[in-house]
């Protein structure tokens, strides 16, 4: 599937803001855009370059982790965890997950609708791009036509 670039839905009729948000952006190197590289384990992405990357079922794989090697009976299961919850590398799990969800619902509040898919500037969106970089060429390319 090639790749396309597209504007993300905006918030509201904010004229003005948008107007000088526009200005600013265009006044900026990309190079110093906001880069946010969403995917998943199934679709690696490569050339990352200081994107932030958002996996979207990286929370899923840490509460795998957290819950590995569980007893079946229930007891037991709640006294390992509350053990496991104690330690030092289950409370970086935990914060681990607690930015894996933020990352998912900023992800998803952006109305990302495929994947992979590279966010500039929480406005441009190029899908089906696994290379990061070459995503970002592509909107640069777009920016600097003057559409």
């Amino acid at each position: 599937m090639p790749a396309t670039v597209a504007f993300l839905p905006t918030a509201g009729p904010l004229r003005r803001a948008r107007l000088l948000a526009a200005l600013l952006a265009f006044s900026l190197p990309l190079a110093r855009a906001d880069v946010l590289a969403i995917s998943d384990h199934a679709h690696p992405l490569v050339n990352l370059a200081g994107a932030r990357l958002v996996l979207l079922d990286a929370p899923e794989r840490l509460e795998q982790q957290l819950s590995a090697g569980l007893p079946a009976d229930p007891r037991q299961a709640v006294a390992l965890m509350q053990q496991r919850l104690r330690s030092a590398s289950a409370q970086q799990l935990g914060r681990d997950l607690a930015k894996a969800h933020q990352d998912v619902a900023d992800a998803w509040s952006l109305g990302v609708t495929k994947l992979p898919a590279v966010v500039v500037d929480r406005r441009y969106v190029v899908y089906g791009q696994p290379d990061v970089a070459a995503a970002v060429a592509s909107i640069e390319r777009y920016r600097s036509s003057g559409r």
